[in-house]
């Protein structure tokens, strides 16, 4: 079954707060630098504590997401202070001037996330660095697949020590269908042995339907044939590992997965959308369009489409200049992100001064008050010039979504209902029932 999400593992939203790190430090001044370090690159509460009493105060008052911690403190020598926050389950990173062999090679024993050493200037950022990598990891969910339970047990520990969202299945077939119902996952590491399927083929099997830049696949065996690194690897796997687990290169070999799959992420993001609104760019907008029309096609749901285009907007910019048009731009996109929270609808900037809006799963009715609601809101904001505040409207043409039709021609029609509305005087909507004054 699926394990119930930790909260730590929920991506932060505007509205959430800020996430709680503790730092326990003896040096005054050190624990001063992490505390400002902290909270300016990373935007978190920060803790600082210089003692284990003052610790364990701390820790009972406060729900901490990450602890940074020396090795010692002066009321807690030979790591008592780790002993502690394991005790409270605090996915801890250890900053320590010496690190002995034997918590190198089984740190995840002390219930460590990571350890830095205090060796030269690149200890701090390298410090902070770990601290935002695991606060990050919350938002990333990871599909353990193996039917060997104390196999599978270790390595969810693991993972969640490292803060990660941790779903577990026990055979191929329930991967892939917790792969269909939860399309957070990101990351598949998955055994070779299991009893309907084997993980190379499961590997081939999530190929088949997930790409390697939206989901990386790790393939883990305690086998001795060395060849199956190979196969994984062919079949589509990123990675792979032979069991026992060196813990330190398995922290590694995930970190790499994930900082993988967010620059993918990065280049995804700017190649979809245009860079001063952020709204989706035309390409984009034809790629959800043409989705959104397969399942019309497959008699699944019915939906509208939409052109917003801002009225004078030519005289905007020639009297104004074109940054005063930018910020008019912007403030028009924002009001159509808005509208992609509340409503579920998907908005693109095609060029210029227009933009294009799908309504998928809905009427033509209720498309047509999610554009009027669009229109009341442009009309109440207003972009200052100097001491004065710039007006400014819109005008929408909307068409329902036909099954069948190509989506040019779909978007075609409502172009042709955009012209009917700046024809008839602008600041208006213009659908198939006909004008809609508001």
């Amino acid at each position: 079954m699926i394990e119930p999400a930790d909260p730590r593992s929920r991506p932060l939203t505007a509205e959430a707060k800020a996430p709680k790190v503790l730092v326990v430090e003896g040096a005054q001044t050190l624990s001063q630098v992490l505390q400002h370090t902290i909270e300016r690159e990373i935007g978190a509460e920060v803790t600082v504590c210089h003692s284990l009493a003052e610790t364990r105060v701390a820790l009972a008052r406060t729900d901490i997401d990450v602890a940074l911690t020396g090795h010692e403190m002066p009321d807690a020598p030979d790591g008592g202070i780790l002993a502690l926050l394991a005790e409270y389950q605090v996915p801890t990173i250890l900053l320590s001037g010496s690190v002995s062999e034997e918590l190198r090679l089984n740190y995840a024993k002390y219930r460590l996330a990571d350890y830095i050493q205090k060796e030269g200037p690149a200890a701090l950022p390298a410090a902070v660095s770990a601290v935002e990598r695991i606060l990050s990891n919350r938002s990333v969910s990871i599909l353990v697949v193996d039917d060997a339970r104390a196999a599978r047990a270790d390595l969810v520990n693991f993972l969640r020590l490292q803060n990660f969202r941790v779903i577990e299945a026990t055979t191929g077939r329930q991967a892939l269908d917790y792969l269909a119902r939860d399309p957070s996952i990101e990351v598949v590491i998955t055994d070779y042995y299991m009893p309907d399927m084997n993980g190379y083929d499961l590997t081939k099997s999530i190929r088949l339907q997930h790409g390697s830049d939206r989901l990386r696949i790790i393939g883990v065996s305690a086998s001795r044939d060395r060849s199956l690194s190979a196969q994984f690897l062919k079949a589509g796997a990123s990675d792979f590992l032979y069991r026992p687990f060196v813990p330190e290169e398995l922290q590694c070999r995930i970190n790499n997965t994930v900082e993988t799959l967010l620059q993918l992420k990065r280049l995804r993001h700017l190649a979809e959308h245009d860079p001063l609104t952020k709204l989706y760019n035309r390409r984009a907008f034809f790629e959800r369009g043409a989705r959104l029309l397969a399942r019309l096609d497959g008699g699944h749901g019915q939906g509208a489409i939409a052109i917003l285009d801002i009225d004078h907007f030519k005289r905007i910019n020639d009297s104004f200049g074109h940054e005063r048009g930018d910020v008019v731009l912007k403030a028009i996109a924002d009001i159509l992100l808005e509208a992609c929270h509340e409503k579920g609808l998907i908005a693109a900037r095609l060029g210029g001064e227009e933009f294009a809006l799908l309504l998928p799963d809905t009427t033509i009715a209720n498309a047509e008050a999610v554009c009027e609601d669009v229109l009341r809101r442009v009309r109440q904001c207003q972009v200052g010039v100097g001491d004065t505040l710039l007006p400014v409207t819109a005008s929408i043409g909307l068409s329902s979504l036909h099954p069948g039709e190509p989506l040019d021609n779909q978007l075609n029609a409502a172009d042709q209902m955009l012209y009917l509305a700046k024809s008839a005087g602008r600041d208006q909507l213009f659908s198939e029932s006909g004008i809609r004054n508001n």
